[in-house]
């Protein structure tokens, strides 16, 4: 078994609301290193989507945790409130300790095109993914006083590679996430912290219909769409000792999509 160096460190990982989301498999990656894990959920969001989820399956993913033996904690966050990421810190700090390991996962997408854009759906966008995102970032630079192993690793998507017309606030704000992601790294390798961004590409994470689904495969040089476990691979490798050397890197693990 490989040791990634997580024993006892803690990980705050953000948007882990469903079993089969890509926020659970990091969650449980990490765990199953040793790493002691507190998430955030955050279920009105859910209820906009499609998928759902049930209302204990966030508190039912934080007892799975627990099964692998390390102390695991979750709260309902809604990261669009100013505040939240310094309640946040300073909940998981009375709870298990100060954070190693930041995983920016949650996000907000609602499908819009420039003609039914409205500044109330931008400001949600932003809200979430910009703002908060930010915020949280900053609050992790500011309490992390020398500890060997600071990581910082934000989602992004493929926003850059090709034009996403339908997911225009999607689109613009994971955008400005990947420029943070380089301007920060900057920012923080002096205090030993590494800032990366992975792109998992199109993973199945329940919103594919069977025909979209089909239509990537075909595409897919390895002939299949992404899995949450693909992405929670490589933040595993990112946050252990073994990624110390990348910083302000953007990660593209689409399986050559």
């Amino acid at each position: 078994m490989i040791d990634y160096g997580l024993s006892g460190k803690i990980a705050l990982v953000t948007g882990v609301s469903r079993r089969i989301g890509i926020g659970e498999a990091i969650a449980h990656s990490l765990a199953s290193s040793g790493a002691h894990i507190f998430t955030t959920y955050y279920r009105p969001y859910d209820k906009l989507m499609s998928w759902g989820s049930h209302s204990n399956e966030a508190q039912e993913i934080v007892e799975s945790l627990k099964l692998l033996g390390v102390k695991a904690a979750g709260l309902e966050a809604n990261l669009a409130e100013p505040e939240m990421p310094k309640k946040l810190f300073d909940i998981v700090e009375q709870t298990l300790g100060s954070v190693d390991i930041l995983v920016n996962n949650a996000a907000h997408d609602q499908e819009a095109d420039i003609y039914s854009l409205e500044a109330e759906l931008l400001d949600v966008h932003y809200a979430v993914n910009v703002r908060g995102t930010t915020l949280l970032c900053a609050e992790f630079a500011k309490r992390h006083h020398g500890k060997p192993g600071g990581r910082i690793i934000n989602l992004t998507s493929g926003q850059s590679l090709a034009p996403m017309p339908d997911n225009l606030p999607y689109a613009i704000t994971k955008g400005a996430i990947e420029a943070l992601t380089i301007s920060l790294s900057a920012s923080l390798a002096s205090k030993g912290i590494t800032v990366n961004a992975i792109d998992p590409g199109a993973t199945d994470t329940g919103w594919m219909s069977n025909e979209f689904r089909s239509s990537l495969e075909v595409k897919a040089p390895f002939g299949r769409v992404g899995t949450p476990e693909d992405a929670a691979r490589i933040v595993l490798f990112l946050a252990s000792t073994q990624g110390q050397w990348i910083t302000g890197q953007v990660i593209r693990s689409r399986g050559g999509l």
